[in-house]
Formats: C-alpha cells, sequence, structure tokens
C-alpha cells in the first residue's frame, strides 16, 4: 500500500491496523540481527516475586505495611501467577518480543497526555564551529546536511552498531528515526514510516522547515545527493527572508493531549490540500524548527528550558521585546526535530514513542563530531553541483474549518500554560568522573546516592504538612538499558534499596562516624551495581510484573497485590532519573512523570564535573532540591577526602 493511501487509512479510522510496525522497513546491515540476538527473556516468577519484596522493604512505612504487602504476594505467586507465568512464556515463545507490543501501547502509544512536556526530550549542542559561517542559516545547514549524510549512511547500511564487536546492541529502533512520524488516534496513537517508499527520489528526501508558524518543504538529497552546505545556506536563508508574517500555529495543535490533537487532526486533515501537507510532514527525514527568540548562550536554565518547551513571555533579543511562540513553530509528534534559534543556540527535540533517547543521543554526537572536524566534507561550495528546487512553502486551507482556528487558539494558551506551570534547575558540581574512579567507586552509583541524599533533606523540610513533597524514601527509577536483546528497550533499576536507606540515615545520624558512614556508602554502591546488572540483562522487576498483569484473562478480577498501597508506591516514579552522555552537548533533559515528582537527568561522563537537570511543576521546590543536591555532592566528595587525602587532588 502507497504511504499516502496508508496516511488517508489512518485519518479515516481511529482503528489502528495491525501491520502499522511492519511498514518500517529493515536497516541493511541489522536485518540479521534477529537471528543473532537473543530475544527478551521471561524471567523466572519466583525470582521476580523476591526482587519484588526486597525492593518493597525500605519503602515500607511499617512493619504492617510490609508484611501485608509479602502476605500479597505470596497469595499472588501460589495462586494465579503461576497460569500467568505460563501464558507469558508462551507469549514469548510465539512472538519476536514478548513486551513490544505492550510496552508501545501501554507505556507511550495510548498515552493521552501531552507529548510535551511528559514524553518528549532535548539535548543542547556545542556552539557552531568556528571554522564555519556563523549564521542562523549556516548552522541549520550544517546541522541538516550532517543529520542527512547520517541518514544517507544509515539506509546504505554503512553505520556501525552501537556496543562493542563482541557485544554489539541492537539496532532496530534506529528504523524509527527517520522519515515516519507519530500520528494521533483514539484510544491509541500510531507511528507510520514511509522508508521503505518504492519511489525515494520524489516521496522522500525532504525536511520541513518552520519558522514563525510557517512550514516548508526543503528538498535535502536530489537522486541520493545530499545538498552541500553551501547550496543549503542559500535555501534556508530564503526561508528567513521570505518569512516576514505569522502564520497560524498549526504546530500549536500536536502538542495537545492526544484525545484533542486526534479530533483536530481528522477535521485539519478533511480538507485535501491539508491532507496532503500533513503527508509530506509526515514522511519528511526529519523538522528543522527555526525559532525566533535568543536563549541566553551562557544560561544552562535557559537554554534548556528553550529547548524543551520553548521561550515564554518577553525575551531580550537584537530587535524589540517579542513574545516567542514557546512550541506553535515546533511539530512535536517528529521523532527528530532540531531547533535552531536566531542567535545561534540549537539542539535537538525528541518524540520518544518508538525510539529511546540513546539512538539519537548517537546520531547526534556523530554528526557534532563531524562538524568539528575541519576537514570533513562540508559542501561550502556556492556552485551547483546539484540542481535543487527552492523551498516551498505548505500553507494549511483553514478557510473552511473555522473549528480550526477555534482549536488553535485554544492550543496556544494552553501550551503557555503548561510552559509557565514547570520549573527547571541546573547543577553542575566542582568534581567529576575523575575524582569520582580516583575514590574506587562507579560514578553512576555515586550520583544516584547524592540524588537520594538531596531528596531525603528535602523531604525533611518540605513534606507535608509543611509542604508538597512525598516523605522519603519514594519509587525512584532509572532506566537499564536491554538493547542486548532483540528488540529490547529499558527495564526499570529500583534504585531505592536496604543498602541506600541505611547510608542515607547514617548521613543524617550524628552519632555515625566517618568510617561508617564510608562503608555503608561502599555497600550502597556495589549494591546499585548488582541491581543495575540484573536489570540489564533483563531480570528486573517492572516489565515482568506488567506482563503478568496484561496475561490476566479478560474477565479475570486484578490481583489484590496490584491495588496494594506500598506496591503502587513503589512503582510511582517519584524521582525518575537517566544518564545519557557525549561530549559534544550539555543540556539534557525531560520532565517529571508525576505531578508531585522530579525528573532528574544526570551525566556523569565529564571528567571535571557531574551533571544534574532538575525539572518538575512550578509549586514544587525545585531549586530548593538543586541546592540539596549540589549540597549532597559535597558531603559526599567530603567522606572520602578526609578518610584520604591524597583523593583531594584528583578533584583539582
Amino acid at each position: 500500500m502507497r504511504p499516502l493511501a496508508i496516511l488517508h487509512r489512518a485519518m479515516s479510522t481511529s482503528v489502528r491496523p495491525a501491520d502499522w510496525k511492519s511498514l518500517a522497513p529493515q536497516i541493511p546491515n541489522f536485518a540479521s540481527q534477529k537471528n543473532s540476538l537473543p530475544r527478551l527473556p521471561v524471567p523466572p516468577l519466583a525470582r521476580t516475586l523476591d526482587r519484588l519484596k526486597t525492593s518493597l522493604r525500605p519503602l515500607a512505612r511499617s512493619d504492617d505495611e510490609y508484611r501485608t504487602v509479602v502476605r500479597k504476594i505470596d497469595e499472588f505467586g501460589s495462586g494465579i501467577a503461576p497460569l500467568l507465568q505460563e501464558k507469558l512464556e508462551q507469549r514469548q515463545q510465539n512472538t519476536v518480543h514478548w513486551l513490544e507490543e505492550w510496552w508501545d501501547d501501554y507505556s507511550y502509544l495510548a498515552y493521552r497526555d501531552p507529548v510535551v512536556v511528559y514524553v518528549s526530550y532535548y539535548y543542547g549542542f556545542e556552539p557552531q564551529p568556528v571554522h564555519l559561517p556563523q549564521t542562523p542559516a549556516a548552522r541549520a545547514a550544517a546541522i541538516t546536511r550532517s543529520a542527512m549524510l547520517f541518514r544517507r549512511s544509515l539506509r546504505a547500511g554503512q553505520i556501525s552498531p552501537d556496543g562493542t564487536p563482541d557485544n554489539p546492541l541492537c539496532m532496530d529502533t534506529y528504523r524509527w528515526m527517520f522519515d515516519c512520524c507519530r500520528i494521533p488516534g483514539i484510544p491509541v496513537d500510531q507511528s507510520i514510516s514511509y522508508a521503505g517508499s518504492p519511489n525515494p527520489d520524489t516521496d522522500l528526501g525532504h525536511v520541513i522547515v518552520i519558522r514563525k508558524n510557517r512550514f516548508w518543504k526543503l528538498k535535502a538529497e536530489v537522486e541520493g545527493n545530499v545538498l552541500g552546505m553551501g547550496e543549503l545556506i542559500k535555501q534556508f536563508q530564503y526561508i528567513y527572508d521570505q518569512s516576514t508574517t505569522e502564520y497560524p500555529a498549526v504546530g500549536a495543535l500536536t502538542a495537545s493531549d492526544r484525545d484533542t490533537w486526534a479530533k483536530d487532526f481528522t477535521l485539519l486533515a478533511s480538507v485535501p490540500l491539508n491532507a496532503k501537507h500533513l503527508y509530506t510532514v509526515h514522511s519528511s527525514a526529519f523538522v528543522v524548527s527555526l525559532d525566533d527568540s535568543y536563549p541566553p548562550p551562557v544560561n544552562e536554565v535557559d537554554v534548556s528550558r528553550a529547548l524543551w518547551h520553548g521561550v515564554i513571555g518577553p525575551t531580550p533579543s537584537q530587535t524589540p521585546l517579542h513574545i516567542s511562540r514557546a512550541l506553535e513553530s515546533r511539530y512535536v509528534d517528529k521523532p527528530v526535530q532540531f531547533v535552531v534559534f536566531d542567535n545561534g543556540i540549537a539542539g535537538l527535540m525528541g518524540e520518544h514513542s518508538v525510539m529511546d533517547g540513546t539512538p539519537t543521543a548517537r546520531m547526534c554526537d556523530d554528526i557534532l563530531t563531524w562538524l568539528a572536524d575541519p576537514s570533513f566534507d562540508f559542501g561550502l561550495s556556492t556552485t551547483r553541483a546539484i540542481q535543487a528546487p527552492e523551498p516551498v512553502p505548505l500553507d494549511f486551507d483553514l478557510s473552511g474549518i473555522p473549528a480550526i482556528q477555534t482549536s488553535i487558539t485554544s492550543a496556544k494558551d494552553r501550551l503557555h500554560a503548561l510552559a509557565s506551570a514547570q520549573a527547571l534547575s541546573f547543577v553542575r558540581t566542582k568534581y567529576g568522573k575523575r575524582a569520582i574512579k580516583s575514590c574506587g567507586v562507579g560514578p553512576d552509583g555515586w550520583a544516584q546516592l547524592v540524588i537520594q541524599l538531596a531528596y531525603s533533606r528535602l523531604a525533611a523540610r518540605e513534606a507535608p504538612p509543611k509542604g508538597k513533597v512525598t516523605p522519603w524514601p519514594v519509587g525512584t527509577y532509572e532506566a537499564a538499558s536491554t538493547r542486548r536483546f532483540f528488540k529490547g528497550r529499558t527495564e526499570t533499576i529500583r534504585v531505592v534499596t536496604n543498602e541506600a536507606v541505611d547510608w542515607v540515615r547514617s548521613m543524617e545520624d550524628p552519632t555515625s562516624d566517618k568510617e561508617q558512614r564510608l562503608s555503608l556508602f561502599k555497600k550502597a554502591v556495589t549494591r546499585h551495581g548488582v541491581v543495575a546488572r540484573e536489570a540489564g540483562m533483563a531480570e528486573g522487576v517492572d516489565r515482568h510484573m506488567l506482563g503478568l498483569k496484561l496475561s490476566l484473562p479478560p474477565s479475570t478480577p486484578l490481583p489484590e497485590l496490584y491495588n496494594d498501597p506500598l506496591y503502587i508506591r513503589g512503582s510511582r516514579w517519584t524521582l525518575s532519573t537517566s544518564a545519557i552522555f557525549s561530549n559534544r552537548f550539555r543540556e539534557y533533559g525531560w520532565g517529571a512523570v508525576v505531578p508531585e515528582g522530579f525528573g532528574v537527568a544526570y551525566v556523569t561522563g565529564f571528567d571535571d564535573f557531574l551533571q544534574f537537570t532538575i525539572t518538575s511543576r512550578a509549586e514544587m521546590p525545585n531549586a530548593e532540591f538543586a541546592k540539596e543536591i549540589e549540597r549532597a555532592a559535597e558531603d559526599t566528595y567530603r567522606l572520602f577526602t578526609e578518610a584520604d587525602l591524597t583523593v583531594g587532588r584528583a578533584m583539582l
């Protein structure tokens, strides 16, 4: 079926076709991974239930609460759970990946809240290299050319696998990086890929550029040849020059809640011209948003917020004060969307549903590394080696659908309210990986314990009735990659352990001496490493418990365990944490996943500092949490410097 016909089918019904994922073609050199990589296992039932008990012990608020949940776990284990385990094992044998369909829907595509700020994430790029032109058009051209070259290599099977030669990681989700888009639907969304088009020269190779809410089609690849920077600069400058008028903010509709966007999408696409434009947007390689705001480059908070949800309110610029369009000049359903601001700041905004952040981090790291190399083939010549068409505006026809105008106005109001309701802080410590390793400790476990200590101190002051912070300890999520398995994505590292709680309490206990605290810290880091390694081997708790739950026969009552308050609290991620690293970008983050929670994106890969980005709703004590993280990081380091003065010199 032709891609445009598939789009019409998606628009004509709220029932998602069963074959929606098959339309993304395999990447040539990774197709064999289906046979070479192991399939995601179903862990033994008894082992998961034992891990569940262990993980809930430190979160219990009383012995009675813990005994109650243990009883329910045992009843579940001796009751219906073995039958559910058998069904899950059969599913594992009969499918390529027993969790994939459930995970796509349960965690993302059936999720009805807006993509921003709840699902999307962002990376902030290093500045344009000095050997390249420094205009906004040149910034957009450099990113576009290098990203299109990465795409071409990916399609040709020339990108090396992540991981190591002996332990390659699954590359399946790279199929959903380019030439595809998330499509709203009721009750569940889907993603559509156009990468397998039989006519790639005509159907593919274009990017969508958005400037002052107006959409443009820019043909960045012609007959298999990616345009050079010289030609792309002309193309982008043409769009800048032609963008003197603000257009209706169609892009703002994409950031509404999914049911509202699905209804607006159907209405918008009811006009044939608009349906054609939507097809062009969805089939584009990626989006480039040319944002006309000026986030101060030296302020990581402003840059982060600008990438995350757009600048809001009056902003200083070289022109008079203006109100930025926030998310109005973006299309947030695209998995890859580059944002270029008028002062040259740039980054990526990613859509998370069928591809996690590690593939886009690798792609961004590669393209920024290429751009940093003066010998890279930038194609700066202005001689037209390729006859490329001028950018074509895609102006939506809203004249016959006045309800869309109302929807756009409402969407803009909601976007500004949503963005204004977020808080973000940024912490960079005085020491980094080099100093931590000199202490004989892994940086990830160190960072996680810093977060726990900081949150415990915050909760001691801000828990009810004084404040809104949930009493510590709380459910804490850290993402572990399961890409060693075919189609693997993530498993939960349950960060809060008995050992972590013992250490945190020792830090607040004046009767504990430094030797005790240091010993407990090392035990906690060791335990964290064990839990993290188990999760990476798909030996966690949460994906298995979800699979058992979803294996229940339709009319079977939900087992009592799943409604237990401690069980629920154990998987309510008040702290949602994850780490990623590239020395090519610093800003990195996403939103909190529960109203009373915090998102903590941290980076441990730099020698000289640790980095934490803390997000939350505005009513939460965000800045105070950031200060506690800074204090906890200093106190943790002091444990080692006071025990061994030679370690202190490693942080200098």
